[in-house]
């Protein structure tokens, strides 16, 4: 399964972020491995943050996306791709560890 965790950091000691649309990064994990981490190109500008990431996670076949918080407007362009969603808390390797 192929899981995003937004994230606060580039790598699994980082915080999970609280703000699922505007996350300084996302990381991909495959089967528990983290495989890439991605610069969210969204995290500062205009509306349409959570539409957006949505769409480039889809993109890279995430199957979940786990967030400290998921928006209305995120939670429902993940639900039109597809995305499973959780909101959850901590470091990054906890929630890794937890799945």
């Amino acid at each position: 399964m192929r899981i995003a965790i937004a994230s606060e950091g580039k790598d699994e000691n980082s915080e999970i972020s609280l703000r699922g649309g505007r996350a300084s990064f996302y990381l991909i994990f495959e089967d528990g491995e983290l495989i890439e981490a991605i610069k969210n190109p969204f995290a500062v500008g205009g509306g349409g943050a959570g539409f957006s990431v949505a769409y480039m996670l889809a993109d890279k076949d995430v199957e979940l996306v786990i967030a400290g918080r998921i928006g209305p407007n995120m939670a429902a362009a993940l639900r039109e791709r597809g995305l499973d969603f959780k909101e959850m808390q901590g470091k990054v390797y906890e929630v890794i560890k937890s799945l």
